[in-house]
């Protein structure tokens, strides 16, 4: 044998004791934002092996001049969660990864989760590492469908469909879902325009618009209706024959409504004047009061001898309304009759 065959040989077997990682076809992974993914990495320790196990998972740095982030390491028997990013939502598959599988699972995976993912497994002497490229995606969401345009024979309109919520690039098609068969549609797959030109009564009926991206789709409805032109004169018309309606009808009730208040108002004066005019009653109270006080007056003028034909006088009885017209300065007569020529003590 020559010497070249037997450098080939040495190596292959070196290669064979040395660790080594299992090839994947997960290089590129798409995955919908939500979703959870495995990246895969597993190895096959050699005998000459013999340091200690360490486990690297680092998100690259997109830039030569920045260093990577570390996600997740196991060493010395531990593992440790570093990457804040993906904190409480990236763990080892295997609860023990020395013994073969380093693979790690992300949950609830976002669209800043998207990048270059690295695994390296170190074991003194041998030292392997992969990369996988993850790409997480938005799917197409809250799609709307709406007619721009006036929906009457021979004129021309659009149907439109957006999607609010999806990552680009989005493709969207049209599809007729029902009534008559209408000419071919023109739509941009890009847009998601359907243009219609001169549209006849052919073009009516239930439009379905699909938003589609590499993770998912969605899609919305719209019901397109083609009729003959309308009387745009006569509508005209009619509303402003019904504007001028309303305006009468709302000055009415404002005249109804000061009427009212002046109505109001003017009884209120009335009532007050009224009141002014008419002057107040006497009060019977302070009337008695008077008459009785009077009497009082006329009883101290009398003697000690005189006041049992005094007490004897009519007083219980109560004065007539024509008794009380008297002023309180004068007595009653039949007291200055009947006492007339008493000496005061």
């Amino acid at each position: 044998m020559g010497p070249f065959p037997c450098v080939l040989l040495a190596l292959c077997v070196a290669s064979a004791r040395a660790l080594q990682l299992l090839a994947t076809d997960q290089k590129t992974i798409v995955i919908p934002q939500g979703d959870k993914v495995v990246l895969s990495c597993k190895f096959i320790v050699g005998p000459e092996d013999t340091g200690t196990l360490d486990i690297e998972w680092s998100l690259v740095a997109p830039d030569t001049q920045q260093a990577d982030q570390y996600i997740i390491t196991y060493t010395g028997d531990k593992m440790y969660s570093i990457y804040e990013g993906l904190k409480d939502r990236v763990h080892f598959v295997s609860v023990e990864p020395q013994n073969g599988d380093a693979s790690i699972e992300i949950i609830n995976a976002k669209q800043a989760d998207s990048g270059t993912y690295q695994c390296k497994v170190k074991k003194v002497p041998g030292v392997q590492s992969q990369k996988t490229v993850l790409t997480v995606l938005v799917k197409p969401a809250k799609v709307n469908c709406f007619i721009d345009g006036p929906q009457e024979i021979g004129r021309d309109l659009s149907l439109k469909c957006q999607a609010k919520e999806g990552t680009a690039p989005l493709t969207y098609m049209w599809q007729k879902l029902s009534g008559s068969s209408s000419p071919v549609l023109q739509s941009d797959a890009t847009t998601g325009i359907l243009t219609v030109k001169n549209a006849s009564q052919d073009y009516s009926g239930t439009y379905r618009c699909l938003a589609t991206n590499r993770v998912g789709n969605d899609e919305c409805l719209v019901i397109l209706n083609v009729l003959p032109p309308s009387n745009v004169a006569g509508k005209i018309a009619g509303a402003i024959i019904g504007t001028l309606l309303g305006l009468a009808v709302l000055g009415l009730i404002i005249f109804c409504c000061c009427r009212k208040q002046k109505e109001k108002k003017y009884e209120k004066e009335v009532q007050h004047e009224i009141r002014e005019d008419v002057a107040p009653p006497k009060s019977r109270n302070s009337t008695a009061r008077s008459y009785i006080g009077s009497n009082h007056s006329s009883l101290g003028s009398l003697s000690p001898s005189n006041i049992e034909g005094y007490s004897k006088s009519p007083y219980n009885k109560v004065p007539s309304s024509e008794e009380y017209e008297h002023p309180p300065s004068q007595a009653p007569n039949f007291v200055s009759s009947k006492y007339h020529g008493l000496t005061v003590v």
